[in-house]
């Protein structure tokens, strides 16, 4: 299956439905956009990032726009708001597994696992 998102929105207690996600490669301190999408009805991608095909061993990066989704949702904010992006710096070790990186996620806190 390669390499999945979801988001959970733990505010309202369901899925992070429109949340804008850039997914990068990255090398040190240089990362590059293989792709920007925007989570479906279930907080999803539509379709898998990578698949086993052609996922890479390497190290990635997922940006989840938590302060654009939550703005959206009509959440005010404080100005600066405590979480803007959250980015997740992750490594793929083996192209033959499942890499599923879930995201729980409030204004104020988030948390991640790795997933099956």
């Amino acid at each position: 299956m390669g390499l999945s998102t979801h988001v959970l929105d733990t505010m309202h207690g369901g899925p992070a439905a429109g949340m804008s996600v850039a997914l990068y490669t990255t090398d040190g301190e240089q990362a590059t956009l293989v792709r920007q999408f925007t989570l479906n009805h279930d907080g999803r991608s539509d379709g898998p990032l990578y698949d086993n095909n052609t996922i890479k061993v390497g190290t990635y990066r997922l940006v989840f726009d938590v302060a654009g989704y939550f703005k959206a949702k009509g959440v005010k904010l404080p100005e600066p708001n405590f979480l803007n992006k959250v980015a997740l710096d992750f490594g793929v070790a083996h192209t033959d597994q499942h890499y599923h990186v879930p995201l729980l996620v409030s204004p104020w806190s988030y948390s991640t696992y790795r997933g099956s």
